[in-house]
């Protein structure tokens, strides 16, 4: 495992990054405590030392099992966590990004936690009501307190993230240094805005579903049906209405797995490599049910590709920037944007 300097800080992170929302078995699936301990400590093993959570992940186990596992070396470990998300009930401030919320949230993730700071504290999903001076001066506030030391922001229209950076450095408050979205070979949507506002803002990308929930692995083709074993199975159930493939989605996955089988490798760790080629930083967020799927998804570091592969990929799976993009790429708008000099300007 190497690392990396996370967005516009010195704070280094390893390439991957442990996603822990299957710590825990409360909802119904996930792993159960000596299971994510084991994936746990092989994710350390190999170098690792991101770990991402959140209040709602598993009712608070997920947060309850990462505390646990961190306490004897917390100082190695950059630890992240999230707030916005709340349980059904009759509180109207249990959830959302205001001031309120996030105080709350900080201090009851800081008690499962078992730690005095967070040393990344994301805004899990914009609420779309909450002014943004109103959440940058809240985290700032959190930042000069030492409860968290480094912000992010998740789920979120690029206006957003472009305006809340540009209003904390204006008055000197906290800046967002990473932004984490959908992002795979199946959902690259997000380089139409995400992407450019993260590379202008200096921030790295954290791709949550890099492998559109299992479906990037091959075993949900309708000519893998037979062969798919009852724990697939289930987990087909449960992606229903999240995340589903059509004909187009069928395409690009069987372009990944003909490429895995040439290489030598899996469809997953074909998958995890290409969003480390991408046109600024990204981090796959891996989360695993089962060791054997961290172990996989942890030989997606050994994996380089060529420039013909890389083509492959990105032909096969790509997507219409749309308007303005598209426009701005026409070559008689260039021509006359340049004065048809656009060749010999360098920028």
């Amino acid at each position: 495992m190497n690392y990396q300097l996370l967005g516009r800080s010195g704070l280094r992170v390893s390439d991957l990054c442990l996603g822990t929302m299957t710590f825990g078995d409360d909802w119904g699936w996930g792993s159960a405590k000596d299971e994510a301990r084991k994936i746990y400590d092989a994710f350390r093993e190999a170098g690792g030392n991101f770990i991402d959570t959140a209040n709602l992940y598993t009712a608070g186990t997920s947060e309850r099992f990462v505390g646990e596992f961190i306490a004897n070396h917390r100082q190695e470990v950059v630890l992240a966590t999230k707030y916005t998300n709340s349980a059904p009930g009759k509180d109207a401030n249990a959830g959302g990004n205001q001031r309120k919320n996030m105080i709350q949230a900080v201090e009851a993730s800081l008690k499962r936690l078992g730690t005095d700071y967070i040393d990344l504290y994301w805004l899990h999903i914009w609420d779309q009501i909450t002014p943004a001076e109103e959440v940058m001066r809240a985290f700032d506030d959190l930042v000069r307190s030492g409860k968290i030391l480094y912000i992010g922001i998740s789920d979120a229209p690029a206006w957003v993230v472009a305006k809340s950076n540009t209003m904390a450095e204006i008055r000197g408050w906290t800046r967002y240094v990473g932004l984490q979205i959908e992002y795979s070979l199946l959902e690259r949507t997000v380089e139409r805005e995400l992407l450019p506002v993260a590379k202008d803002q200096g921030m790295t990308i954290l791709a949550w579903s890099p492998l559109r929930s299992g479906l990037l692995t091959g075993k949900y083709l309708p000519e893998n049906e037979e062969t798919n074993s009852k724990e697939a199975r289930l987990n087909s159930e449960m992606m229903k209405g999240f995340a589903t493939l059509d004909e187009a989605g069928r395409r690009i996955v069987r372009e990944v797995v003909a490429l895995a089988k040439e290489m030598g490798v899996t469809s997953a760790q074909v998958a995890l490599a290409w969003l480390r080629h991408r046109s600024v930083p990204v981090i796959p967020i891996i989360g695993a049910r089962k060791l054997r799927q961290l172990e996989d998804n942890l030989k997606s570091l050994e994996i380089t590709f060529s420039a013909g592969q890389l083509r492959r990929l990105d032909e096969a799976s790509k997507v219409s920037l749309g308007f303005p993009h598209d426009f701005l790429d026409v070559e008689m708008v260039r021509t006359f944007t340049f004065g048809g000099l656009r060749d010999r300007i360098k920028a």
